[in-house]
């Protein structure tokens, strides 16, 4: 067995295979090719910046699973994969971003030499890596081979975390704490928001005592005044102005685990609406974390903090929140259940959740959000400690 850093035990590892070997048979696949890094990553522990040239996973009924990928990212897979190096394949250089050959066709070597050129392969077709001339390309290679849709079959499989990573996203949520203290203390009137986001990524990457950081799979979001009013703006280099709220939406990230967090903060003194806002927000937010509760639905989540912004006469639409975990750029959500009225997802202990009912009005935003843990018994637990409210700065 090599020497690598993959972060879990064999026997993990070797859960997660079982569990997606059952939803491959329930599918009918013979074998599984996977892109997204985050699945990858859950497969077999490869970790490295490498996801913007084609590489992928090969899961077959029995054995360790494969990876596959660019000769010089081979080595990578050696450092950081559970599996022998026989288990890791690399192609040559002269396949990446070239126009007269592609890497599908040294993937589809590989497939037909394991005797998959006649049978059901699943690939994840919506997907942010999976690209549509990758798979012209496969299917050309492949032409008595049956190509299957299977997107979001590895991501259903990682929705209730093990003991093993919710330790891990515990340890991104005290890594959020600190992120997300530095940028309330660091607020000022006058403070450039590009230093403020060098002191909150700053922060991230040193991390806790010992559990260091890692970089987030999402940008810090630190939008101020009007820009607040939109979800998902970052930064640039004008000062912070009194009079203005700002919210920043964050995560810690732990050996690629998350525990995303959101709060706002408002110099100078908010509005009255902003504050009948946060007080519906924060009762909504109560009533949904009682919600969140084994055997209930994502849906009475949501609606149980829409009954409350009702109450208030408050209009909201869209999800309030998504799974999170271990997750790779652009997103660190898990792209599965949603909290929203139309998802019947049924709740069970060991899913991680960000929480995030915020509220984006006319002419300011607010975000307060959680990520939460369901337990097998009461309401679920939020992960991170900052407390839940509007920050002042008189």
């Amino acid at each position: 067995m090599t020497q690598s850093k993959a972060p879990f035990s064999i026997a993990e590892y070797e859960r997660r295979l079982a569990k997606t070997r059952a939803a491959m048979a329930a599918a009918g696949l013979d074998v599984l090719f996977v892109t997204d890094p985050s699945n990858q990553a859950w497969l077999t522990g490869y970790d490295g910046w490498s996801f913007y040239v084609h590489q992928g996973v090969i899961v077959t009924m029995d054995g360790p699973p494969i990876w596959w990928g660019r000769y010089m990212d081979m080595m990578g897979g050696r450092r950081t994969c559970w599996m022998d190096h026989d288990h890791i394949l690399g192609y040559g250089d002269h396949f990446v971003q070239s126009t007269e050959v592609h890497p599908m066709q040294d993937l589809a070597q590989h497939l037909s030499a394991r005797g998959f050129a006649c049978q059901r392969i699943g690939v994840e077709m919506e997907n942010y890596y999976y690209s549509a001339k990758a798979h012209a390309v496969l299917c050309a290679e492949l032409p008595d081979a049956t190509l299957v849709d299977a997107t979001a079959l590895v991501n259903w499989q990682r929705l209730i975390k093990s003991d093993a990573e919710l330790e891990f996203v515990r340890k991104a949520a005290r890594i959020s704490d600190k992120v997300m203290r530095t940028a309330l203390e660091r607020a000022e009137p006058g403070v450039r928001k590009n230093d403020l986001v060098a002191e909150i990524m700053h922060a991230g990457i040193t991390g806790v005592d010992e559990d260091w950081g890692d970089y987030p799979a999402i940008v810090p979001l630190t939008p101020s005044g009007l820009d607040a009013t939109a979800a998902h703006l970052t930064w640039d280099g004008t000062p912070m102005q009194a009079g203005e709220a700002t919210f920043f939406e964050l995560s810690g990230c732990y050996r690629r685990y998350h525990a995303p967090l959101c709060r706002t903060i408002f110099l100078g003194t908010p509005t009255e609406d902003m504050r009948r806002a946060e007080a519906a927000q924060l009762e909504g937010i109560t009533a949904g974390l009682d919600s969140a509760r084994a055997g209930n639905r994502t849906c009475d989540i949501a609606n149980a903090f829409m009954h409350v912004l009702a109450k208030h006469g408050i209009e909201r639409s869209g999800r309030m929140g998504y799974p999170v975990g271990l997750s790779y750029p652009p997103d660190w959500g898990e792209r599965t259940a949603s909290i929203r009225s139309e998802d019947e997802t049924v709740l069970e202990p060991g899913m991680v959740f960000h929480f995030m009912p915020a509220l984006w009005m006319d002419s300011w935003g607010l975000e307060t959000t959680e990520t939460i843990l369901i337990r097998a018994d009461g309401a679920a637990e939020p992960l991170c400690d900052v407390d839940r409210q509007l920050f002042v700065k008189g």
